[in-house]
Formats: C-alpha cells, sequence, structure tokens
C-alpha cells in the first residue's frame, strides 16, 4: 500500500497544522513546528501506536538532538518497516537536517499509511505518556551507566586532574553585564521569530506549487482526452476546449454552454 501513495495523491495536500493537531492529539504532545519532529521520535512512537509492541521503545530516543542520535531513531524506524514490509525507504539524511517540507511530506506519507489502517482508529487501550515514560527511563538508564564506565575509565587514566579543571574553568569564568546579555537575548529571539515566519512561508509556497502542478497535470490530462480523433468533435468537447483555449473566461464560458445545450 505504501509504495502506492504517489506525489499527487491528495496525502501529500494535508497542511501543516492538520498534521501537527492529529501528532498532538494522537501522542499527546505539544508541537508547534514541523521541524520538532526530526529526531524521529514521533515517527517511531506513532508507528508503536498503529502495531502495539512492533516498536522496540527502549531504543527510541525522545531527547535525540545530535544527528547521531537521530539517526539511531530512523535505523529503529526503518527496522520496522522492513519487519512489517512495508516499502518505504526513509531519507534519513534529508530528515535529519531539519529541513521543514523533507519533513513535512514525510509526516503527509505517515499520517496517510497510518489512517489506511484500520480505518485510522485510534487505539484506545494506547497511553502514549506512559509508553513514552518507560521508553525515555529504560534509555536514559542505560546512558547514564554507558556514561558511568566511560567516566570511571577517564578518573583511573588521569587521576585528579578532572577536579582541578573544573575548578579551574569554575573561578574562571567571566560574567557579561546584564544590559549586553538583555540586549543579545533580545536580538537572538527576534532573529528567532523572523526564522520561523520564513520557513513558514517557504512551506506555503511549496504547498502551492504542488497544488498548482496538480491542477495543472488534470488540465493536461483533459486537453489529451478532448484531442483524440474520435471525440475531438463531439459538441461536448468542442466546449470544453472552448474554456480551455479562452483568453477572456467569462464569454468563454457562456458560448461553451450554448455549444453544449444546442447539440441536446
Amino acid at each position: 500500500m505504501a509504495s502506492n501513495i504517489g506525489m499527487m495523491d491528495s496525502a501529500y495536500f494535508v497542511g501543516r497544522n492538520e498534521l501537527l493537531s492529529w501528532i498532538n492529539a494522537r501522542l499527546q504532545l505539544n508541537l508547534s513546528r514541523i521541524e520538532e519532529a526530526a529526531s524521529g521520535a514521533v515517527q517511531c512512537q506513532m508507528m508503536d501506536m498503529t502495531y502495539p509492541g512492533a516498536v522496540p521503545m527502549h531504543k527510541v530516543n525522545f531527547d535525540a538532538r545530535t544527528e547521531y542520535d537521530m539517526i539511531q531513531n530512523y535505523k529503529v524506524l526503518q527496522d520496522v518497516f522492513n519487519k512489517l514490509k512495508i516499502e518505504k525507504h526513509i531519507e534519513v539524511s534529508r530528515l535529519v537536517k531539519g529541513r521543514p517540507l523533507d519533513n513535512l511530506e514525510f509526516l503527509q506519507w505517515l499520517k496517510r499509511y497510518c489512517d489506511s489502517v484500520n480505518g485510522g482508529i485510534m487505539n484506545e487501550n494506547y497511553n502514549p505518556l506512559e509508553r513514552r515514560s518507560k521508553a525515555c527511563k529504560e534509555h536514559n538508564f542505560k546512558a547514564s551507566q554507558k556514561n558511568s564506565k566511560s567516566l570511571q575509565t577517564n578518573n583511573s587514566q588521569n587521576p585528579g586532574s578532572g577536579e582541578g579543571m573544573n575548578i579551574q574553568k569554575i573561578t574562571g569564568t567571566k560574567q557579561k553585564p546584564s544590559a549586553v546579555a538583555a540586549v543579545e537575548s533580545g536580538s537572538s529571539e527576534e532573529i528567532q521569530a523572523l526564522s520561523n515566519e520564513i520557513t513558514e512561508l517557504k512551506i506555503s509556497v511549496d504547498l502551492l506549487e504542488k497544488e498548482r502542478d496538480y491542477y495543472f497535470a488534470k488540465l493536461r490530462d483533459i486537453e489529451i482526452l478532448c484531442q483524440a480523433p474520435e471525440l475531438e468533435h463531439i459538441p461536448m468537447v468542442v466546449a470544453v476546449k472552448k474554456v480551455l483555449y479562452a483568453a477572456d473566461e467569462g464569454s468563454a464560458l457562456a458560448e461553451a454552454q450554448e455549444i453544449a445545450s444546442a447539440n441536446q
């Protein structure tokens, strides 16, 4: 089923707000931007909700910030796809960059797929908060064990060096004046707001271009059909071509209606 979802499918015309509402409602999250789902954790849990038990949630890192950690999440997701025989290749290198359009398209595909399973009916017995909480606890516990071992190894190799360095760093830290810090903070917030606005505008333009291409393709199909030798002289086809090739839309529609009604 997944391989049959083409780029002109209605799935790819689902808007950003509808996708965010779908994710937030199902997984009890509070995402405000598509890029916040770039880590792959959301997609893993959405599949876990659709196919309970199919996703090893203890391997999913909901705190993934680096590309390396995000890639591990997508590896888990691709393994799930392979296990369920879902023919969908994940463009990991693009998604982990946080590009809005790439993440938007993948989430549009995911929504269409999940909606096709059991008619899109939510699993009432699934508790997303509890499932996510357990996964985070297991992942954090393993991470703390790994860090503890790493710290022990470093201390054994460099005894006494870590504490002294930390003290030097603390005593040598310089604080910025509060006025300068306030200005920098305000500028940073303004830049972030403008950046978010630009991102949203880019997404809107991309969606409009897709919609334009979709309807242009439909019109082109109609034109090719109307040019078929066995159909081109039929009054209704003549009327349709009148509208297609007219420069003045108002008068063309009236003339086309006359042609169609005159031969009924």
